[in-house]
């Protein structure tokens, strides 16, 4: 699926709000929709973005605003049905989603903040 973002770059969130291996949520404007999202700082210092929605149905993957449950192995747990996503790459690693992946959004690292890119669409 694709989507088109909103014409000019946005930040999304300062960087040192992302601890290393943290997830934040905010929100960014996609389609014309304000639309949750889950950023992801990797221990390597790359940041990640996906929606804020899990696959197998349609709800948030917060189960309170802004908070995540993780495994014991560090994955994304959505809390309504236990759905378990890689943060690696996004990917349905367990429950009634396998196989599926979480809906990309394009982001990348500029003075200090993250930044939506508005020239690359959404990829899920």
């Amino acid at each position: 699926m694709s989507s088109s973002l909103n014409p000019a770059a946005a930040a999304l969130a300062p960087l040192d709000a992302l601890p290393p291996d943290g997830l934040h949520e905010c929100e960014a404007g996609i389609d014309g929709e304000t639309e949750s999202l889950i950023l992801y700082r990797a221990p390597d210092g790359a940041v990640r973005a996906w929606l804020n929605v899990c696959p197998h149905a349609g709800r948030r993957l917060d189960f309170a605003p802004g908070k995540f449950l993780r495994s014991k192995t560090g994955e994304l747990v959505c809390a309504v049905h236990g759905a378990t996503f890689e943060l690696g790459n996004g990917d349905c690693v367990a429950g009634p989603c396998r196989g599926d992946c979480l809906r990309a959004v394009p982001v990348h690292v500029a003075d200090g903040q993250v930044w939506l890119d508005a020239a690359v669409p959404a990829s899920g």
